[in-house]
């Protein structure tokens, strides 16, 4: 087993405190948001699930297609300066979206048009993130730098499931919107703060936009394990969009009480993911690849438990299992890219792995509410599940996501 008090030595580094508490802040922003936008948009006069699937869908079309050239940006200038910008776009589209909401202008094309900013915002921090931690965190330290980051942003994640269903039910979705909208101000600022040294990331040479997508996309189709576990996340993301952007709170508000019991569903996530920080402190396993993707089977459970309609407690423990499992999953694939994928090209590669992951999200969002009406809303989280456990089936039968392994620290206890 690693040594925990010896990774928290990192805690010390001015920067890495700087990313930390950024971070942390940033991804509370994000979790008042669910909750918020969901019963916000579903509260709103005349509106239905397909109402929330526009939206949702208006969002995540334009992350996905700004992504590639957000990681092409992200490899070109300063990370802390795209990621600034990208919180600050955050911060412009989630004021918007409060600002309609509290005073009842809500026209779908003006609710859309803000959500798109999200999501292009999105695209360009996303990419930035995961090139910026290994110019900030000694490579031997990798791991541990992702777990603690993993962290604090997962009690956030507690935090604002708590936080945010409590002000929705208390002051509505516009009030907890607007709280987001100042978080992701405040992670902005923090961010424009880092400074990183000259030279720590080696200049690429000057290419078009073009040349430079070729080169990520060489780097990314020349390892197996990673196009076939994006080819695997493609189909459980389009699952998990309807089955946690749609299906799942229209469940809520149809048969466990509402917004309250969404958000006891994301808090059990989200205190999930606590747990699976502390397991992913702990182990180091030979085979990071094939121990992440074997970790996505169990994450189909709480789609089964609300498709049969269990009982709220047993929903929630679903969640935090889901948390547990996703965590490891998110620091083993982080650290394994970070380590095998060239500074230079990692925000591209990075990009490539959120294009290709994110690609059918939208599909599961615009189909989730005509599958409810045609099909019945818990047998088309049933489907999700279906789709969860036979992709990872799949992607189980690649060689390469089998037999990647981590490379041997002497002073490292690895899993066998």
């Amino acid at each position: 087993m690693h040594d925990i008090l010896g990774d928290l030595g990192l805690l010390r580094d001015r920067r890495f405190a700087l990313l930390l508490t950024a971070r942390t802040i940033s991804v509370l922003g994000s979790a008042f948001a669910p909750v918020a936008l969901a019963f916000g948009i579903l509260d709103l006069p005349g509106a239905t699930a397909s109402t929330l699937s526009v939206v949702l869908t208006a969002e995540a079309v334009p992350m996905i297609a700004f992504t590639l050239v957000g990681g092409v940006i992200a490899d070109r200038l300063p990370r802390q300066r795209v990621m600034t910008a990208g919180e600050v776009l955050m911060a412009a589209a989630f004021f918007a979206l409060a600002v309609m909401l509290l005073t009842g202008w809500t026209p779908l094309p003006a609710l859309a048009t803000a959500a798109a900013i999200a999501g292009v915002a999105t695209a360009v921090t996303f990419p930035a993130l995961t090139g910026i931690i290994p110019e900030v965190v000694p490579r031997d330290r990798l791991q541990s730098g992702n777990a603690l980051l993993g962290l604090g942003a997962n009690a956030s994640r507690v935090a604002g499931a708590v936080l945010g269903g409590a002000t929705v039910v208390l002051f509505g979705g516009g009030w907890a919107l607007m709280i987001s909208s100042a978080l992701f101000a405040v992670a902005g600022a923090l961010i424009a703060l880092l400074r990183l040294k000259p030279g720590e990331r080696p200049r690429a040479e000057s290419h078009s936009v073009l040349a430079d997508l070729r080169d990520g996309w060489r780097e990314f189709s020349s390892r197996q394990w990673i196009w076939v576990v994006v080819a695997q996340f493609s189909l459980m993301v389009m699952a998990i969009q309807a089955g946690h952007g749609v299906l799942g709170p229209l469940m809520a508000k149809e048969t466990l009480g509402g917004p309250a019991a969404w958000s006891a569903f994301l808090t059990g996530e989200a205190v999930g993911t606590i747990v699976g920080v502390l397991v992913s402190l702990r182990v180091r396993p030979r085979r990071p690849i094939l121990v992440a993707v074997l970790l996505c089977l169990p994450t189909a459970l709480p789609y089964v438990l609300l498709g049969v309609d269990a009982p709220l407690w047993a929903i929630v423990g679903g969640a935090f299992v889901l948390g547990v499992c996703f965590d490891v999953f998110g620091v083993l694939w982080q650290t394994t890219m970070q380590r095998e994928i060239p500074a230079e090209a990692l925000s591209r590669v990075s990009s490539y792995d959120v294009l290709g992951s994110l690609m059918f999200g939208p599909i599961g969002l615009l189909l989730a509410g005509p599958a409810a009406a045609l099909f019945g809303t818990e047998e088309s989280l049933l489907g999700c599940a279906v789709i969860v456990v036979v992709s990872t089936l799949a992607a189980l039968l690649s060689p390469g996501v089998r037999n990647l392994r981590a490379p041997v620290a002497p002073a490292q206890a690895d899993l066998k």
